[in-house]
C-alpha cells in the first residue's frame, strides 16, 4: 500500500507573473473560469463554501457557483439549512475553486449580501422541474431516518405540483458573496508556488506577491 506521505508531484504546467494579471481581481477570475471551462475541468464552478457558526466552529461544503459578475459571487440554498444559519450570525464567507488539473486555484475572502425575491424566482424558475421539486423535498442539513424517508418526501411533492407551475419555496433563497480579498495561485516546480493576492480599495484592487 502506497503512504499518504509519499503521494507527490511536480507542478509544472505554468507560470504566473503579475504583469499577466488583469488590474481588476473579478476580471481576472473571469478569464480563469473561462480558461477552467474551455479546458474542460469537470465541474468548474464547484466551489467549497466555508462559514462559521455561532460558537466559532468552522464548516465547509460544496456548491456551484451560479453567476458571477461586477459585484461579487452568487449561489442559491435553502436558507434554513447550516450555512444559511451560520451566515445569519456571522456574513463572513471563504470561497474556493480548486482546480487542481490545470494546478490553479482561487480563494474569495468576502461578507453576503441575500437576494431580492425577484432575482431568486427567476433563478428558481430556470432550474430542471426535478431541481425545483428536490428544493421542496429537502429540509437541508435536517436528519432524516432513511433514503426511502427521502425519496417518499420527493413524491409527496411531484403530486403536490402535479399540474402547473412549482412556487417558489419561502425557505429558499441566495447570496450575493461580496469580495474584499481574492488570490490567485499557480502551482509552481519544487513547491515554489506562484500567489497574488488582490485586496479591495477605495479606487479598485492592490495587488501583492505572496511567499509560496
Amino acid at each position: 500500500m502506497v503512504k499518504v506521505s509519499d503521494i507527490r508531484r511536480e507542478y509544472d504546467l505554468a507560470k504566473l507573473s503579475e504583469e499577466e494579471l488583469d488590474p481588476n481581481a473579478l476580471k481576472q477570475f473571469e478569464s480563469w473560469m473561462h480558461d477552467a471551462i474551455e479546458m474542460g475541468l469537470k465541474d468548474p464552478t464547484a466551489m467549497t463554501v466555508a462559514t462559521v457558526d455561532a460558537e466559532g466552529q468552522p464548516s465547509q461544503r460544496i456548491v456551484l457557483l451560479k453567476e458571477q459578475n461586477e459585484d461579487g459571487f452568487i449561489f442559491y440554498t435553502n436558507l434554513e439549512s447550516q450555512k444559511a444559519q451560520d451566515l445569519a450570525q456571522n456574513p463572513k464567507i471563504s470561497l474556493h475553486f480548486p482546480w487542481h488539473s490545470i494546478e490553479r486555484q482561487v480563494i474569495v475572502y468576502g461578507e453576503v449580501e441575500q437576494l431580492p425575491t425577484a432575482k431568486v424566482l427567476k433563478y428558481f424558475l430556470s432550474r430542471p422541474k426535478e431541481s425545483q421539486l428536490a428544493a421542496w423535498a429537502s429540509a437541508q442539513s435536517r436528519p432524516v431516518s432513511s433514503r426511502q424517508a427521502l425519496m417518499s418526501k420527493f413524491q409527496e411533492m411531484k403530486q403536490r405540483f402535479g399540474q402547473g407551475e412549482i412556487t417558489l419555496p419561502k425557505f429558499w433563497g441566495g447570496y450575493l458573496v461580496k469580495p474584499h480579498k481574492i488570490e490567485f495561485w499557480q502551482g509552481g516546480e519544487s513547491r515554489l508556488h506562484d500567489r497574488f493576492m488582490y485586496t479591495k480599495t477605495d479606487s479598485g484592487w492592490s495587488i501583492e506577491r505572496l511567499m509560496p
